[in-house]
């Protein structure tokens, strides 16, 4: 038996230090994870229950530090914004994961954009649709090499931050999440079995906003790095 077509090879992600890639399989994303960032979108920010959305693999964008990531201006947009995130991966299955226990299903951390098509999300929004067409697009999740959590220790408190041709637009910490690292990885794994190669891009602050062909995105969290990214 042989597969019609060839199937892709995963998505690898390279792990800082050493040659090795880390295979993603899916991508979740935590919707309006930061107060602000939900007041900005018209939301109150009291603290409900988490609530997810998806990419598929292949919307990562690996990039290395020290190179520039060339990003095309998507397709059917007049509204393409940047959200920048904490991404933490999961490294050890598991279902209904006890809070106590959660982090240690995280194998390690990146820096990472959510590329968003927002005129499409928010039209998908008004009509009660899914937001696939304004977030799941091609090309719209660049991640930065994976920090493994033995290394770095795991994120309670540190900077996040974004800017565009050298102005500061993003500027917050992850201490500042709804919902911590830790709460998000058990409350997802109610609702999926997270194995390791998951992917869990975990909010954005306040500060979102469009970019045009020809700026340059430089986004970084603390005691991870930065990359630079430029919409071509």
């Amino acid at each position: 038996m042989a597969f019609i077509f060839p199937p892709e090879a995963p998505v690898g992600i390279p792990v800082v230090g050493t040659s090795d890639l880390f295979a993603a399989r899916r991508v979740y994303c935590v919707g309006r994870n930061y107060a602000a960032h939900a007041r900005e979108m018209g939301f109150d920010p009291d603290r409900e229950p988490p609530f997810f959305f998806c990419k598929p693999a292949d919307a990562l964008v690996p990039l290395a530090y020290g190179e520039t990531l060339e990003l095309a201006y998507p397709s059917q947009t007049q509204n393409y914004h940047y959200e920048a995130e904490l991404v933490a991966v999961i490294g050890k299955a598991g279902s209904d994961i006890p809070l106590d226990q959660a982090l240690d299903h995280v194998w390690g951390y990146a820096v990472g954009l959510d590329m968003t098509r927002r005129d499409l999300q928010m039209k998908m929004r008004e009509m009660g649709r899914p937001w696939e067409i304004g977030k799941a697009f091609d090309r719209s999740a660049p991640i930065g090499p994976i920090h493994p959590a033995s290394a770095t220790g795991h994120f309670e408190k540190a900077g996040l931050w974004l800017t565009v041709n050298g102005d500061t637009k993003q500027k917050s910490d992850v201490s500042h999440l709804i919902w911590s690292v830790a709460e998000t990885v058990a409350d997802l794994s109610k609702f999926f079995r997270l194995e390791p190669g998951d992917v869990i891009y975990t909010g954005t602050p306040e500060g979102v906003g469009a970019v045009r062909t020809g700026d340059v995105m430089t986004v970084g969290v603390e005691r991870l790095g930065e990359l630079t990214v430029r919409v071509v």
